[in-house]
């Protein structure tokens, strides 16, 4: 029995669904286990594991947040500049995001004008 192509397509994205909750599941597992192993000073570990959440599921922007924090943390402005801009276009609506994203832009610019002098 062929399926046709229009039927083949819509259960094709049926399952899909589940696998895209699976992912955001996995990445939030990822994020939580990065955000315990912050609070304990690990941040590279909490790199890690950010940076595996983004990849598992790219679409979640707490991951790139978290990620730029991370980086901004360990003094790397531009991959914390980097994620910021991609956690925002993932939630432009997300205060959060928006708010930590300005204050780093303030700081970070503030010290870009200081060097630049």
């Amino acid at each position: 029995m062929r399926l046709s192509s229009p039927l083949l397509v819509f259960l094709l994205t049926l399952s899909a669904a589940p696998l895209a909750a699976d992912a955001r599941t996995d990445a939030k597992k990822q994020v939580e286990f990065g955000i315990a192993v912050a609070r304990r000073g690990l941040w590279r570990e909490a790199i890690y594991r950010w940076e595996r959440a983004a990849q598992i599921d790219p679409t979640y922007a707490a991951a790139h947040n978290n990620l730029a924090i991370a980086y901004e943390h360990e003094g790397d402005p531009d991959k914390a500049r980097a994620a910021y801009e991609k956690a925002v276009e993932l939630e432009p609506n997300n205060t959060l995001i928006k708010q930590n994203y300005e204050l780093f832009k303030e700081i970070n610019d503030r010290a870009t004008r200081q060097d630049n002098q």
